[in-house]
């Protein structure tokens, strides 16, 4: 397995093929993905790109950190892993509250009775 790369400050143009046409210059290219926009289909403007080698990998952060790509100069380096999200727990608060509420009804009409 090689090394991954994340690749900054793509164009909106970008695509896959034209983001691994760039990087088969450093290496042997073991994939190229273009991280486009579900509502648009233009490029987020960033991407990663898997190559085959340490070595290449390497090569192509030399290169191509910096380097022009349709009048963008493209921020290389190696991907990090994704940091845990932390999101859900407003969610979970949400769905407890309105939990509570539909507890509470439930209460009433079967515990409220006989305390009047």
């Amino acid at each position: 397995m090689g090394k991954k790369l994340y690749v900054g400050n793509l164009p909106y143009s970008a695509n896959d093929d034209s983001l691994k046409g760039i990087f088969d210059q450093a290496g042997t290219v073991e994939s190229a993905k273009v991280i486009m926009d579900r509502e648009t289909g233009r490029c987020k403007g960033f991407g990663f790109v898997e190559m085959s080698t340490e070595d290449e990998a390497n090569d192509a952060i030399n290169k191509l950190n910096n380097a022009d790509f349709e009048g963008r100069a493209m921020k290389v380096s190696e991907a990090k892993p994704m940091a845990p999200r932390t999101g859900g727990g407003g969610g979970g608060g949400r769905g407890g509250y309105g939990g509570g509420r539909g507890g509470g009804g439930g209460g009433f009409g079967g515990g409220g009775g006989g305390r009047y």
